[in-house]
């Protein structure tokens, strides 16, 4: 994924709970993809009355447990968009961001700078990227999830900013076309998730969003220069502070995730390498021809 890289994230607020609901979705006509999802039991120990070898050998497995925890999730003391951020950093390539532990292996995990896109390939980006953002704005104004409402009308959302975009390039004299199987796959998985599986569908919107207002921002320069003779996208703009927009929107799912078991947290961070393959294959399509 060329990086698009999640800035640094705010503290923890406050938490809700929430119950789910069913309501009509979109895509309903369409197959699911296999998921398999896991649940860790939770596991509860009583603490002996005496202080015995046992205890003190449970006491060093448990901070032993603690350290790792901490050595694997940094921001988890600050707060857990903190620790989506270092996940996500993580997974960025050595040339894309300073955490990076990845060797660039596909075109699009290279710098922006060392890019060769056509207008085809970023049209077809652009319309897949609508489709997604299509896909996210509706779950969370139709909300199954009650916690879902928490972020409806931040201020981040794009696609009536892209909507503006294809129709200029429309006046331009360019053909538009229809969603490729590579968006389609991407809405259909994050429908699912939406329903089946909400602390993952939390992570593919956090890294959509945020991932589109750092790392996205300089595509959004970069190979505008290269192809439109510099002209800037609505896609990259946004109304109002971007800054504060981001930080409205960390707190708010920071109060989502105080709801959450430490299990189910983790659960949400192990989506993080998905939602880069997602993303990263639709990154793909401004290369093609």
């Amino acid at each position: 994924m060329a990086s698009l890289t999640p800035v640094s994230q705010s503290r923890s607020f406050f938490c809700i709970t929430a119950s789910r609901k069913s309501s009509p979705r979109m895509f309903s006509s369409l197959p699911n993809p296999n998921i398999i999802f896991s649940h860790v039991p939770k596991l509860s120990f009583q603490a002996p009355k005496k202080v015995s070898h046992m205890s003190t050998k449970a006491f060093v497995v448990t901070a032993t447990t603690t350290e790792k925890s901490r050595k694997k999730y940094p921001g988890k003391a600050k707060c857990f968009v903190e620790e989506m951020r270092f996940v996500a950093m993580k997974l960025h390539t050595r040339e894309q961001a300073k955490e990076g532990e990845k060797d660039a292996k596909q075109p699009e995990e290279k710098p922006v700078a060392k890019w060769e896109p056509t207008v085809e390939g970023y049209l077809r980006f652009l319309v897949d990227s609508k489709l997604v953002y299509d896909t996210l704005e509706l779950i969370v104004d139709e909300a199954s999830v009650p916690y879902y409402a928490n972020v409806r009308n931040t201020g981040l959302e794009r696609s009536s900013k892209l909507s503006k975009d294809l129709e200029w390039f429309k006046e331009q004299g360019h053909t538009i076309p229809g969603p490729s199987e590579t968006g389609l796959t991407y809405a259909r998985y994050l429908q699912v998730l939406s329903d089946q599986d909400p602390q993952a569908f939390i992570c593919h919107f956090y890294n959509v969003y945020f991932a589109h207002s750092a790392g996205g921002r300089m595509i959004g320069k970069k190979v505008p220069e290269i192809l439109l003779d510099k002209e800037e996208l609505e896609f990259y703009k946004w109304d109002g502070d971007l800054s504060q927009l981001l930080q409205n929107v960390r707190e708010k799912l920071n109060k989502v995730a105080e709801s959450w078991t430490r299990e189910e947290k983790d659960h949400c961070l192990e989506e993080t390498q998905k939602s880069f393959k997602y993303s990263g294959d639709i990154l793909h399509l401004i290369l093609s021809g």
